[in-house]
This record gives structure tokens, sequence and C-alpha cells, in this order.
């Protein structure tokens, strides 16, 4: 399904003439090496940050350590920061984001293993959602990845991405 979900997202951006970067904790680039395992990705895929530490959301993405501090890093306030950034720091027109407790250690009552915050950001706006994924630590991380591209396809299609998506 995830490769599908990618050439429909190649589509669209080829389309709107757009490029996209991505900014990745949790899935440490996975999101990006499913988009550039297509052949031609060049055309629309831009980069991709791996932004696995605190200090790398910091210095790579821009978000500020107050923040992080504030809210820590699974928070919708840095999943959304991190979206900015990475669209700030690439000349693209559509980013997204996730930072989240994949496990299977790292979880705590209000943040248990499988929640994940993901948000997507074009010149309209940002978007943001978080995800409470089941299974182990391959299964967050995947489910992750496929959610990332369900919202950026429905965005480059001129949609916005939704709960209901899933």
């Amino acid at each position: 399904m995830t490769q599908a979900v990618v050439i429909e997202l190649a589509d669209a951006l080829r389309a709107r003439g757009w490029r996209m970067a991505t900014a990745e904790s949790c899935t440490g680039g996975m999101i990006a090496a499913a988009c550039t395992d297509l052949p031609g990705s060049s055309d629309w895929f831009e980069r991709g940050f791996v932004t696995y530490s605190n200090a790398a959301k910091s210095e790579l993405l821009g978000v500020p350590g107050a923040l992080i501090e504030a809210h820590g890093a699974v928070s919708e306030t840095v999943a959304r920061a991190m979206a900015q950034g990475a669209r700030a720091k690439a000349p693209v027109e559509l980013s997204v984001a996730v930072t989240g407790v994949a496990g299977p250690g790292g979880g705590s009552v209000a943040k248990p293993v499988g929640t994940v915050w993901l948000a997507w950001c074009t010149a309209d706006g940002v978007w943001a959602e978080r995800c409470l994924f089941a299974g182990d630590r391959a299964e967050v991380r995947s489910a992750t990845v496929a959610r990332a591209l369900q919202g950026l396809l429905a965005l480059a299609t001129g949609q916005v991405p939704t709960n209901e998506m899933t």
C-alpha cells in the first residue's frame, strides 16, 4: 500500500510543480526512504532531515530548545515547529514532520508507546494530529510512515489531512 500511495503522491506533486521535504524523528528517515525508493523521485523529493535528537531538531530545523523543554519532543507544538522548520530550510511547497515514541521503552502514562505527533506544512498553514499506533517498534514506525504519506497525498491533491484518512 505504501508504494501505491507514493506513486499517487509523486503524480500529484509533479502535477502541481511542487517539491517536498521530511523532518523525521521516530521514523529515522523511513518516510524519505519510501519516497526515494520510487525512480524519478528527484523530480519532487527535495530532502529529508533526520532529527532524532532534541539538539538536531533545534540545529537543523530551528525548533527552539525552550519549546522542546516546555512541551516535550513528542508534542503537537514540536511537530508543528519541525514541519515549519523543514519547509523554511528547504525550497519546498510541502513538508511533513513526525515525532513519537516507537518503543519498546520510553513511554509514559501521558505518552505511551505508540504515541506519534505528525504535522504537515504548506503555504496555507500547518495541520497536526496525534495518533496512537498499536504494535511493536516496527509496526509503530510503519504505521507512522503510512499516515505521513496519506497526509502528504491529501495536501498535494488539494485536501486537508484528517483522522478519517487512517
